[in-house]
């Protein structure tokens, strides 16, 4: 379709389609390279996508902020621990441009919006054990609180957290022991909020000071080609078709496709059953890049997260709704196990790397040896610990189960009595030893962090207890996901690359919709959301300031 031959109902420089991190970092950075028209493109009605669910942090290393709390780093650090943990498989252009763009894309957003972050003392990386890994923290940024007064009615308009912790402060100050009350008093009078919300809140505050136009419930469908050139994009509203012209660039920011079971089924790994993502996520973005062209990558992998269906309760469009499985696993008292009884995993290892041993294929009896899998707990957990979104004392959600012996319980739920039994033996005598030699769980930092463990406690017995005062409780988890992390390959200036490596003309990519940069990694909190406003940054100054070329 030539260009000038299509009637345009919008016409902007640049247009970004999504509005999570990544798609509002690369409307920010548009304008702010020279760009004087730029519109964001929004399915649903609310601003933030799974990013405003999320707990908000990024990773970025080598960061200005590590400076602050005396953490130093290096290239040479950063570059053995990512090789160590994707050995030969990252590319050299897209990880370069991650590693220098993103203390860069930091700045910028300090400098120029109202965006505040700041190191997180003692924060781990999720692999620290690793050669160039920091058990001391300094790449994962945490956001101070955000007032939401400040966005007047588009307030409303900001899709709600996912996380349990104190909405009105940091997570920081959460780790720290909260907020007193005075304090508490004042954040909750002026609408405060932390997390992906603060990030959010203040990506928005900065595109409603820049006038950036919102098309809210707006679903982008497909790219207008004029030759090999994106020159726009044909999107549906409550009023019909509409194109859209993008004089400099498209930029995809659309997330995962994991709400998508069909595209589920025919590029991930293994079975993706539990998404806590918005469920807008149905791989627009993928399919558009897909149909102009574009080379895909790392499309068998996801970023991944055990979760737990809440049965009564739906999101959205009648999908169900589920919860962030991050936490419980890892504290005293809890373990996981297959249908068979049987433990297989450091319960408290990093949820992404967990999510991958749910993939385990047994080829004896064809199934997936660790699906399904449960929690199980006992009462002193439950009188000391929240579950999901139950707290101690609250009455047991309805996916909870409970009996009053290990082996009834086993039985209600479809697990192997005399497995389960012998687990739990087995895991309660190691627990006394102090030690567990089957995962080491509680060997390292990351497993003994504030967040996952019970600081009352010395390590390793911050996650290590025992599980021994019935009743007992089982709760069936997913395998769930933050997002898909596989798409249209990019390179190093965010541009998409056909089949030949070479950039789509005025197309580009960031956030979940894209092939990772880092591929199946999750190198610490905030890896994904690290990685999207990096390259969403780098998309919106390219297409600023080289017109898409």
């Amino acid at each position: 379709m030539s260009e000038n031959q299509t009637n345009w109902d919008i016409e902007a420089d640049v247009v970004v389609l999504g509005s999570g991190g990544a798609a509002l970092t690369a409307a920010i950075s548009a304008h702010d390279f020279g760009v004087e028209e730029v519109v964001i493109l929004e399915k649903g009605n609310m601003v933030g996508g799974t990013t405003a669910m999320s707990g908000g942090m990024l990773w970025i290393p080598n960061n200005h902020h590590q400076a602050e709390i005396g953490v130093t780093d290096s290239d040479d650090d950063i570059v053995a621990y990512l090789d160590g943990l994707a050995p030969d498989m990252l590319d050299p252009e897209t990880l370069g441009a991650f590693l220098e763009n993103g203390p860069e894309m930091l700045r910028h957003m300090a400098d120029k919006t109202p965006v505040r972050l700041r190191a997180f003392p003692g924060f781990p990386d999720y692999q620290p054990y690793i050669p160039g890994g920091k058990p001391d923290g300094g790449r994962s940024l945490d956001n101070d609180a955000f007032s939401f007064e400040r966005l007047g009615k588009w307030a409303t308009r900001v899709n709600p957290s996912k996380m349990e912790y104190s909405l009105r402060g940091s997570l920081i100050e959460a780790a720290s022991g909260g907020l007193d009350e005075e304090t508490l008093a004042y954040r909750e009078k002026h609408d405060y909020r932390g997390l992906g919300e603060a990030l959010v809140g203040s990506l928005l505050k900065a595109i409603l000071d820049r006038n950036i136009p919102i098309e809210f419930d707006t679903r982008a469908r497909t790219l207008i080609k004029d030759g090999s050139r994106v020159v726009g994009v044909i999107a549906e509203n409550g009023e019909g078709e509409i194109r859209v012209r993008a004089r400099k660039g498209v930029v995809i920011a659309t997330g995962g496709f994991e709400w998508n079971e069909e595209l589920v089924k025919t590029f991930i790994r293994g079975p993706l059953t539990g998404p806590v993502s918005v469920p807008e996520n149905e791989g627009d973005g993928l399919l558009m890049a897909i149909e102009a062209g574009a080379k895909l990558g790392n499309m068998q992998n996801a970023f991944w997260m055990q979760s737990v269906l809440e049965k009564k309760v739906e999101h959205r469009d009648a999908k169900p709704n589920y919860l962030l499985g991050s936490d419980e696993r890892a504290r005293p008292g809890a373990i996981l196990v297959n249908r068979a009884g049987k433990r297989f995993v450091n319960e408290a290892a990093n949820y992404n790397a967990l999510g991958m041993s749910l993939h385990a294929f047994d080829a004896g009896t064809h199934t997936y040896a660790n699906l399904p899998y449960w929690l199980i707990i006992d009462q002193r957990y439950r009188d000391k610990y929240p579950i999901f979104n139950a707290k101690d004392g609250q009455p047991d959600p309805s996916y909870v189960m409970k009996a009053d012996s290990l082996k009834e319980l086993a039985e209600i739920a479809g697990i192997n009595p005399q497995g389960l039994v012998a687990s739990v033996e087995r895991f309660n005598g190691m627990v006394a030893k102090g030690h567990d030699d089957d995962f080491n769980r509680g060997d390292n930092t990351y497993d003994n962090w504030v967040f996952w463990g019970d600081q009352s406690y010395e390590p390793p017995h911050c996650t290590l207890g025992a599980l021994d005062q019935g009743p007992y409780y089982a709760v069936k988890m997913e395998a769930g996901a933050l997002g898909t992390n596989g798409g249209p390959k990019t390179n190093g200036n965010a541009q998409v690359l056909d089949w030949n490596n070479d950039p789509i003309p005025g197309l580009y990519a960031a956030g979940n919709v894209m092939a990772a940069a880092l591929k199946h990694i999750y190198p610490g909190a905030g890896g994904t959301i690290g990685q999207g406003m990096t390259f969403g940054y780098i998309a919106g100054r390219h297409a600023a300031t080289e017109g898409g070329i």
